[in-house]
């Protein structure tokens, strides 16, 4: 790959990570290790190391545990054991070269590292994104009678947001419900009958009729809201999270809230698409990064970048667990993106200055105008 001053301007400027999570706390052995190196299943015969986010993560991110590129999986577990987990999440943070973290604490199955925590190992700013599935969980969990549900639920979310850091709200209605529900605000007593069942039931948040008021209580939240769109684990049913899906509750909302379409793979096109006729969609392409590594980054961003508006493309890593993904998912996104522009540079389609431009944009700049950050930032 021909280095050029797209690639001297992306390797040095310090990132937005305006969608991740926590990585774990403690020492992880080979197959808690392994199974957070995948949205599947350690199957039987089958290594996580084995698929393309395991085979980079032994390319690019055992350099950083001074081990040679490309060692073996034995090999690099052990290295990463030796050091510790403080170490190796000290030394991928940093090494991701990212400056603001907006995190989501809303998924902890198992003990994670809190906004605070990850800023001091990366020695950068952390921010909140409050998931407000987890925020009605709990309102459930603490008892509430079916024709409370609504304004506890506010409440509680309102109580969230003006919780000091938090910058962002965030729905997993693809892992729920899908994108395809009624876009039209429920009524007071659909969602007291929702609510009466799903009490009585339990579980997780999953009736549609409490999604859709969850995605409407967000608007009046007034933040901007993360919406997980695309790949995702075996809970995702794949034709059911086209953003597109969403086409009639954006005409509904627009003039609102910023949307940020998060990962969006197999549907980035789909993405660019809302993000190119809708004023408040944004996207990025996330977790996809890592998982297909710096070797494919540039074609996912090409296909993303196609017709989004350039002010509308941010980066996330959605590292979770295992702190290479951090580390992976920005040198993912710098070479891709790189890659990308010094093209279009080098073919006479894009001027060296638009370029710079994009790429600043893109890391940081683009995030900074949605989620408004404190000058400090």
């Amino acid at each position: 790959m021909r280095a050029g001053p797209v690639h001297e301007r992306l390797a040095t400027v310090r990132l937005v990570d305006h969608h991740c999570h926590g990585v774990a706390t403690d020492d992880l052995d080979r197959r808690a290790f392994e199974s957070l190196l995948t949205e599947g299943e350690p199957w039987p015969g089958i290594s996580p190391f084995d698929r393309p986010a395991g085979v980079a993560v032994r390319r690019h991110c055992a350099p950083l545990l001074d081990l040679p590129r490309h060692a073996p999986a034995d090999v690099y577990l052990a290295r990463r054991a030796e050091l510790g987990a403080p170490e190796v999440n000290r030394r991928f943070l940093a090494a991701a070269g990212t400056g603001v973290f907006c995190v989501d604490t809303g998924y902890t199955p198992v003990p994670l590292s809190t906004p605070q925590q990850v800023a001091r190992a990366a020695d950068a700013t952390a921010y909140e994104v409050v998931r407000l599935e987890s925020v009605a969980e709990t309102v459930a969990a603490d008892g509430v009678e079916p024709d409370a549900y609504a304004d506890t639920f506010r409440a509680a979310a309102e109580r969230a947001v003006r919780e000091p850091g938090v910058v962002a709200v965030k729905s997993v209605a693809a892992y729920r419900t899908g994108f395809d529900l009624d876009p039209v605000r429920p009524p007071a007593p659909a969602v007291t009958e929702a609510a009466r069942r799903w009490l009585a039931a339990g579980g997780r948040l999953a009736d549609p009729v409490l999604v859709r008021h969850l995605l409407w209580t967000a608007v009046d939240l007034g933040l901007p809201l993360q919406l997980h769109t695309g790949f995702g684990d075996a809970d995702i049913r794949l034709h059911r999270v086209d953003p597109t899906h969403l086409t009639d509750w954006l005409h509904l909302t627009a003039g609102t809230i910023p949307v940020l379409l998060l990962h969006c793979w197999p549907y980035q096109r789909q993405a660019a698409y809302l993000s190119a006729v809708f004023e408040q969609v944004y996207l990025d392409v996330g977790l996809t990064l890592h998982h297909v590594g710096p070797a494919r980054a540039s074609a996912i961003l090409a296909e993303a970048l196609e017709i989004t508006p350039f002010r509308k493309l941010l980066y996330s890593s959605d590292a979770y667990g295992v702190a290479e993904f951090y580390h992976l998912g920005a040198l993912a996104f710098r070479q891709g993106l790189a890659g990308l522009l010094q093209d279009r540079v080098d073919a006479d389609e894009l001027s060296l200055p638009d370029a710079l431009r994009i790429a600043v944009w893109a890391s940081g700049d683009n995030a900074h105008q949605v989620y408004r950050f404190p000058a400090t930032s």
